[in-house]
């Protein structure tokens, strides 16, 4: 793919609160020449808070774009929020940044929130120049700082405000790299460009100090940036990374994007065509009606947005946050979650649908706002990151949709994992729909969420319904069955299903894959996990028992760090649950003196889980919403069968090992042995519920049933080849004309179903149709019908089918496109109500089908049992006649030819052994 280099960058600004990160935004723009007048935050007139309640609190609540050049760089500066509460709206321009600028406050030096930051642009691999801000102020020691950025943050932060003309300077670069260090030792230099390199690798952080108020170390820094960075280079076909959504004043839909490849056009189509040819989204196709560059409040409308711009489009509806449009396919999944859920409290006159409907448009804007609908509870219920973001999204609400709304008591966001491997079974077989899906349900390392993966031979389920299976696994959220709550941390793999070749439906695999879902989460042992905090608290030493105390009454871990000075410091980790009002006691029994810091570390296994799991009262075989079980058919209709009880009706085997249940834990319905014995080895095997399934799908079977009776297991006497006692006395008086008689045999489901043909054909398939071909024919030797043997071949291209004659029986391979079940199905159709015709195959669902075209069916068992029993009659009748025509040729030999033939016998024998 060719690349082309541009000068174009993008530079996204990150801090904790109050570091003064849009204060050192302004004073780029300034002097820069972007803007004429430096803004300040306390005097709410800053160029980026353009929202008014941005300036009324003096914080950023949303990400802002500036533009400004520098030198030969067009850079476009994104703003971002320093309140952990809106840490969402940080992290979704992080995937769009070529580099960033951490602006840490040398009074406070590295916060809690500061080593949130820092990890993120480690995950997402972006450079970092640091700008220690606030350096004015007394008491800041650059020494003192350098030694704590190295120490929290990373050791190859370096300082450049000092230059690096010095060799002290040139050897901390130097050992930050192999190749440097040796160009180094050899040359004494080290040269721009491979600082450069360093910095582009995230080998080294260069750290500026000064003060943005006073606008002191801002041009040093805005000249290392010139200097240190690397122009980047994108492809030249079309690609795009959406970031954001939001409406302008009119209203208008805009979906805000960097351009990563070719670029973009005013009235260019757009559309999603890669998610939809995976089967993952619904295809669309819309128009660029507008670009827009935007610098601060302002825009300047465009018509062409080239590689490296970020833009905000018009015209589209279907984008989202995090979606890649062109060559950038995949789609950004945040790192950051809310772990807070609030009942929204809405007027009394207030449509609680309508205003869902509203609720959602602000969440595509605000992808952290987390819209739940409870359907038990009819209530609307957001997951939002803490108390701040809580009190703008009511004035939020309040200005764009005119109603006044309330938040309840916060509660936890919990959720739920396994700790050991099953296979869930979904069956969908209500009027004429079908499928049946199994997914393998496997622990995933903690932290990682869901993992969808594909294990399933095509033989089995076409690569469509695959596809299928696990768009509608992506598509949701899917809740445990211990509280209701979201599922995370597993492996899910399809390992098996089945469709209809005619009446399976989209609908139906959603469905099945639902429901196998479920089930295997009722069958699998579940953790219930909760949100946990990572601590940094700084108080006097002599608090520090009553810390220690506390952090163990509230399930925590801890440590102690090294003293800094009078202070001492505990770090660790406590449930969100109980250290989420820690602050304030914190302040309270160290007289305003102490600190804590808390950033989410992730869930962990839930301290309190039967509390928490008596209070919720959750039933999940009451969630209609979520069902456990599988839908089957019986007697012409659908019914329920609960999910302890789907491996028993289900038609495709487990594919999986599976650790059995203990009969204690679960009290399991029991099936007799020979209903056991049936379903396990031939599927849907009853007469009786055969037949209702095909009434209940293609109506009421009204030809007479005739053919032959197979081998009862309760009766293992009665001999397969003579017809019943039964049919011949139950037969009219009247002699028949003889019924022409037809066997097709789906060779393969034959072959993969009989444990000798099965182990042949592991060494050699041929030799295993060979050996199924020659048993067959003299099983129709001695039946005398017409047999025809069935392989398939579809998957043969350009293949256009072929009938052998194979000694007395024929011999059919399928055309491409074109199975073995597609081909018995269509000969039994147009010979089915003629002439008798029986179908051996362990195919359920050809069984059923076969038994509505007129057709009688034979299971692979009850073949086998057939076809042996004809070969012992066969060998039977075969030593009778020769004991009773035996004419021993020794008898009328002379004793020196008899004596000569027996030593050709027995060397015959050693030649043999």
């Amino acid at each position: 793919m060719d690349l082309e280099n541009t000068n174009k960058l993008t530079i996204g600004i990150l801090a904790h609160v109050d570091a003064g990160k849009t204060t050192l935004a302004e004073s780029i723009l300034y002097l820069t020449g972007s803007i004429r007048k430096l803004g300040r935050v306390d005097h709410q007139d800053a160029f980026l808070d353009t929202y008014e309640l941005e300036r009324e609190r003096g914080i950023t609540i949303f990400s802002k774009q500036a533009e400004f050049r520098l030198g030969e760089r067009e850079v476009t500066l994104l703003d971002t929020p320093g309140h952990v509460d809106f840490s969402a709206e940080m992290e979704r321009t992080l995937q769009v940044l070529d580099y960033a600028i951490l602006v840490i406050s040398g009074a406070d030096g590295v916060q809690g929130h500061v080593q949130t930051l820092w990890r993120l642009l480690k995950q997402y691999e972006i450079p970092v120049f640091l700008f220690i801000n606030k350096m004015d102020q007394p008491d800041t020691n650059e020494n003192a700082l350098m030694e704590e950025l190295t120490k929290r943050l990373d050791e190859k932060c370096i300082n450049f405000s000092a230059g690096l003309e010095t060799e002290e300077a040139k050897e901390n670069l130097a050992v930050c790299d192999e190749a440097v260090l040796e160009h180094y030792l050899e040359s004494g230099e080290i040269q721009k460009e491979e600082i450069i390199n360093l910095i582009a690798k995230r080998k080294v952080f260069p750290c500026y100090f000064g003060s943005a108020l006073k606008i002191q170390g801002v041009e040093e820094f805005l000249k290392g940036i010139e200097t240190f960075t690397k122009k980047c280079a994108y492809p030249e076909e079309f690609g795009a990374r959406v970031f954001k959504i939001a409406r302008d004043a009119q209203g208008n839909r805009l979906t805000y994007l960097k351009i990563t490849g070719g670029s973009l056009k005013v009235k260019m189509l757009l559309s999603n065509e890669k998610e939809a040819g995976e089967g993952k989204e619904e295809l669309w196709e819309e128009k660029a009606e507008q670009i827009r560059i935007y610098s601060g409040n302002s825009f300047e409308a465009v018509k062409e947005a080239k590689a490296g711009s970020v833009c905000a489009v018009a015209g589209l509806s279907h984008t989202y946050c995090g979606q890649g449009l062109g060559i950038e396919a995949h789609t950004f999944l945040p790192v950051l979650e809310p772990v807070l859920t609030y009942k929204i409290e809405l007027p009394e006159d207030c449509n609680v649908h309508s205003m869902l409907i509203k609720l959602k448009e602000l969440e595509e804007e605000e992808p952290q706002l987390h819209i739940v609908w409870d359907e038990r509870l009819q209530e609307i219920h957001a997951q939002v990151m803490g108390e701040v973001q809580i009190e703008i999204l009511k004035r939020m609400i309040w200005e764009r949709y005119q109603t006044e709304v309330e938040f309840g008591s916060g509660k936890i966001v919990y959720k739920e994992t396994i700790e050991d491997c099953v296979e869930g079974v979904g069956h969908f077989e209500p009027l004429r729909h079908y499928a049946e899906v199994h997914l393998k349900l496997e622990p995933a390392e903690r932290g990682t969420g869901l993992h969808f993966f594909a294990d399933c031979s095509e033989d089995l389920l076409d690569r469509n319904w695959q596809r299928l299976v696990m768009t509608h696994l992506e598509e949701r959220m899917h809740k445990g069955v211990l509280t209701g709550s979201e599922i995370t941390d597993m492996k899910v793999t399809l390992v098996s299903g089945r469709a209809h070749l005619k009446h399976t439906e989209g609908g139906d695999f959603r469905q099945a894959t639902y429901r196998a879902l479920r089930q295997g989460l009722k069958k699998a042992k579940s953790v219930l996990l909760e949100p946990v905090y990572e601590f940094r608290l700084e108080l006097p030493a002599d608090k520090v028992g009553r810390a220690m105390a506390d952090i163990q009454k509230m399930y925590g871990e801890f440590q102690l760090s090294d003293s800094e000075g009078e202070y001492s410091v505990v770090t660790g980790f406590a449930p969100v649950s109980l250290m989420r009002d820690y602050q304030k006691e914190v302040m309270a029994y160290t007289s305003g003196h102490g600190r804590l810091f808390c950033t989410l570390k992730g869930y962990m296994p839930c301290h309190n889980a039967d509390e928490v799991i008596e209070e919720m009262n959750y039933d999940s075989e009451s969630d209609l919403e979520n069902p456990t079980g599988s839908v089957f058919c019986a007697h012409g209709a659908g019914f329920i069968v609960p999910w302890y009880e789907v491996e028993d009706y289900m038609h495709l085997e487990l594919q999986t090992p599976m650790q059995k249940q203990v009969e204690e834990e679960i009290p399991m319905p029991k099936r007799t042995p020979q209903e056991a014995e049936a379903y396990l080895k031939e599927g849907v095997q009853n007469e009786e519920e055969l037949r209702a399934i095909f009434e209940r799908t293609y109506g009421a079977v009204k030809r007479e049933q005739q053919g032959w009776e197979r081998v009862s297991k309760r009766n293992p006497n009665r001999n397969p080849s003579v017809r019943s006692s039964e049919t011949e006395n139950t037969r009219k008086e009247k002699k028949r004309e003889p019924i022409k008689e037809y066997l097709l045999v789906d060779g393969y489901n034959i072959i993969f179903a009989w444990e000798d043909l099965n182990e042949l054909s592991k060494i050699n398939i041929e030799s295993a149709r060979n050996k199924l071909m020659d048993r067959l024919s003299n099983y129709q030797g001695y039946k005398k019908m017409t047999l025809i043997l069935v392989f398939d071949a579809y998957k043969v291209k350009g293949n256009p089918g072929s009938v052998m004659k194979y000694h007395n029986i024929y011999v059919v391979y399928t055309k491409e496109a074109e199975t073995a079940d597609q081909y018995i199905e269509k000969t039994v159709h147009e010979i089915g109500r003629k002439y008798q015709v029986t179908v051996a195959t362990s195919d359920a669902l050809e069984q059923v089908i076969i038994l509505g075209q007129g057709g009688n069916r034979l299971s692979a068992a009850n073949l086998l049992e057939e076809v042996e029993a004809v070969e012992a009659e066969i060998s039977k009748k075969v030593q009778k006649k020769t004991s009773k025509e035996k004419n021993y040729l020794f008898d009328h030999l002379d004793e020196e030819m008899a004596d000569l033939m027996e030593e050709v016998r027995l060397g015959k024998k050693k030649l043999q052994k």
